[in-house]
């Protein structure tokens, strides 16, 4: 039996603007606590932010099991439509390319889960870049998850430079 996965929790901003992406993974072991978060956020949506299984084509999903979840119910169908579309295309793509790349090991394609928190901005108006950007941001989430980043001497470097794409600081 192979060793337990240290759990790996991953983040990345990819892009600009209304298409830009904001991924967080959490990638574990199925038996094990990422595992019962994967079952017990799948099994209690909450309202409008209802938990799926991300997939490379209807009835393909995508190894390891990926549960795409929401950070922001729909705004309306457009908005809907951008984070079932193409965020959960690139998500799907990302995870794929992550195995393909090696940054997943190969066993955790059956014994692993994954969760994926998404944001995707209800102004977005671009598909194919939401694309693009979801799909770049989740295979890096899931290499700085791999290796343990940001470093602790990125974060606190980081300290003197807080700033998101919503806030900066005044002083």
């Amino acid at each position: 039996m192979a060793e337990p996965l240290v759990v790996q929790i991953g983040e990345s901003f990819i892009g600009s603007g209304p298409n830009a992406a904001h991924i967080n993974t959490v990638l574990g072991d199925r038996v094990g606590p990422v595992g019962t978060a994967w079952t017990t956020a799948l099994a209690t949506p909450s309202a409008g932010h209802v938990p799926f299984m991300a997939v490379l084509k209807p009835g393909v999903p995508v190894k390891p099991a990926t549960l795409f979840v929401t950070k922001a119910a729909p705004a309306g169908d457009e908005h809907g439509l951008m984070i079932w579309g193409p965020a959960q295309a690139g998500v799907a793509g990302g995870v794929a390319d992550a195995v393909a790349d090696g940054i997943i090991e190969p066993r955790l394609l059956d014994e692993g889960v994954l969760v994926v928190a998404v944001w995707v901005n209800p102004a977005a108006d671009d598909r194919d870049e939401v694309y693009r950007n979801n799909r770049e941001a989740t295979r890096t989430a899931l290499l700085n998850g791999a290796k343990g980043l940001p470093s602790a001497e990125e974060v606190l470097a980081a300290r003197g430079e807080l700033h998101n794409p919503f806030y900066t600081p005044s002083s």
